[in-house]
């Protein structure tokens, strides 16, 4: 923003663009008086320089992007709706890493030889088994997450290929079985849970037990006690 007394002209955002186009990353971030802002520049096609007074046309050709609903940021009122209406002309939507996974070798092999080079490491690629373990996370910070994580496998490694091993992922959190309670009992809520979970894991005792928190011994005693 410029204060009351700016002296300095400086060349904007907008003014360097204009002529060709402008990506503005995580545009559901701004704040409401910023979305005001950017509508008015968006509607009138002029921007004024910090110390300047009088306005520059300019002509942007705008890509927003961003990783919240923003629809549902219009209904809750923190995003003005007026403004999606100018942004929104044409919406492409992107699918998560996740349910793209082809994608992942070429961004992987992307990254790779940026990171070699940046750190000036001989390495050439990554291992089948490397790769693989890379297809089957779950990616929850998508493509940053995938470049910051063969950032780190490159700084750290120290071989000619990326193993598994070169890899930090944060391992997927479970998801608890849903159900009902029908019941305050307590002995009837925990023949409930152990039903669930058994069902979960299509009756394997030992994967039961460890979501449970159980020893298999102690799991056996529960289902003897609740016939199952």
């Amino acid at each position: 923003g410029a204060f009351t007394d700016a002296k300095n002209e400086k060349a904007g955002r907008f003014e360097i663009a204009s002529g060709g186009t402008l990506f503005l990353d995580e545009i559901a971030n701004l704040t409401v008086p910023l979305q005001t802002k950017l509508l008015t520049v968006i509607e009138r096609k002029e921007v004024t320089r910090v110390g300047a007074n009088n306005p520059l046309q300019v002509d942007v050709r705008l890509i927003c992007a961003t990783n919240n609903d923003i629809h549902r940021m219009v209904d809750d009122n923190t995003f003005r709706q007026d403004l999606l209406y100018r942004v929104n002309t044409v919406e492409i939507h992107l699918p998560p890493l996740r349910e793209r996974t082809g994608d992942i070798p070429l961004l992987a092999a992307h990254f790779l030889k940026n990171y070699s080079k940046k750190y000036k490491k001989a390495i050439r690629g990554l291992s089948s088994t490397a790769l693989k373990t890379l297809n089957q996370y779950h990616w929850p910070g998508n493509v940053r997450e995938l470049q910051h994580a063969i950032e780190r496998a490159v700084i750290m490694s120290d071989s000619e290929m990326l193993q598994p091993e070169d890899f930090i992922l944060t391992p997927k959190k479970k998801k608890v079985a849903d159900f009902e309670i029908d019941s305050y009992n307590l002995d009837e809520i925990e023949k409930n849970i152990i039903e669930k979970v058994l069902k979960q894991h299509q009756g394997n005792i030992t994967q039961t037990a460890t979501d449970l928190g159980l020893t298999r011994t102690s799991l056996y005693r529960r289902m003897e006690k609740y016939g199952l």
